[in-house]
């Protein structure tokens, strides 16, 4: 890839990005964040597996940031990694989601380093977006 598109990607998905960190999402941006993350981890996490399609901008980043901030109760940690752009810390993440097929976006509650629950791409896409937000309510009331 040639510098002048991969600068012109990080710019353009800055504001992606920020959408979940002004909500408290951490970003692990190479396998090895992912490692140290996962090594010290305890009690649950949300994983948010970001992406540039439409369904992440109309649906999974507003759920997961509503449910965040809506719910009293809530993930311990909150983490984010983008797909197609962060390939070595995604592809490091889904190893921890075994059995299950790659998708982006997607989300990701793990009690320790085990999923309990997962939403992928097409439980997602042509949702309404309070569906997905509840989606994720439940599993959080169910597991924090």
């Amino acid at each position: 890839m040639s510098n002048a598109y991969e600068e012109y990607m990080k710019q353009m998905v800055l504001p992606m990005r920020e959408e979940l960190t002004r909500a408290g999402f951490e970003e692990l941006k190479s396998a090895e964040d992912v490692e140290n993350f996962m090594e010290k981890t305890t009690g649950t996490t949300l994983v948010v597996v970001n992406s540039v399609c439409g369904c992440a901008a109309g649906l999974a980043r507003p759920a997961a940031t509503q449910a965040v901030l809506n719910s009293e109760k809530r993930p311990e940690n909150l983490v984010t990694v983008f797909a197609g752009q962060d390939k070595e810390a995604t592809a490091k993440m889904r190893e921890f989601f075994e059995g299950i097929e790659p998708s982006s976006p997607s989300m990701a509650l793990l009690k320790g380093k085990q999923v309990v629950h997962f939403i992928p791409r097409h439980d997602i896409e042509g949702m309404p977006m309070e569906a997905v937000m509840n989606n994720l309510l439940g599993a959080f009331e169910a597991h924090c």
